[in-house]
């Protein structure tokens, strides 16, 4: 999943996530050369846990 799919889903905006992730309360992203991108089965599993 790409960051805009991620702050929509969430509703939350990209500096809470990029804030989330830092604390270690959202996966790391995967880069994919100057992109990022999330797992979904990681961004499903923090759904779940919230």
């Amino acid at each position: 999943m790409r960051l805009p799919e991620i702050t929509c889903l969430l509703g939350i905006s990209r500096p809470t996530l990029y804030r989330l992730i830092q604390t270690g309360q959202f996966p790391t992203a995967i880069k994919q050369g100057r992109t990022s991108a999330w797992r979904r089965s990681a961004v499903m599993a923090y759904l779940n846990r919230i």
